[in-house]
């Protein structure tokens, strides 16, 4: 219940800031961190299937948040990029994301770092054994 929530609280911020979606601040700030990239490697760093991501880029494409450009080694390769307004938007999200400036805390684990760590590690943990295939402990 409480991922639910989250996610809809940051979907509602990304639509209300920056009109984009939980899957297109993913895939800016994927090409934030990795530079261009081919479609299908996208795709898999955001955990998005590779049909889904199209609809993504194209509306991130249309906003002018992205661009599709040809792979200097071989123009029949068709990469994504981001633009300088992407770019923009994907270092806010990346600051955003690793501080805390402007959020006050949630709850009182946000004034124990020691339970901050012990819940970190577990949502660690849970991510790396979810992201597993092979892993069908637990489900």
């Amino acid at each position: 219940m409480a991922g639910h929530l989250a996610t809809r609280r940051w979907g509602e911020y990304l639509a209300e800031t920056y009109g984009i979606t939980a899957g297109g601040a993913a895939v800016l700030m994927v090409l934030w961190a990795d530079g261009e990239s081919k479609h299908s490697h996208l795709a898999a760093r955001c955990a998005i299937r590779p049909a889904t991501l199209t609809g993504v880029v194209d509306t991130l494409e249309r906003a002018g948040l992205v661009e599709r450009v040809p792979a200097p080694e071989d123009r029949r390769v068709t990469l994504v990029a981001l633009t300088e307004s992407g770019a923009a938007i994907a270092e806010e999200l990346h600051v955003r994301a690793h501080s805390r400036q402007g959020l006050r805390p949630i709850t009182s684990i946000d004034a124990d770092p020691a339970k901050e760590q012990v819940i970190r590690d577990f949502l660690v943990e849970m991510i790396t054994r979810l992201s597993d295939p092979k892993e069908t402990n637990g489900i």
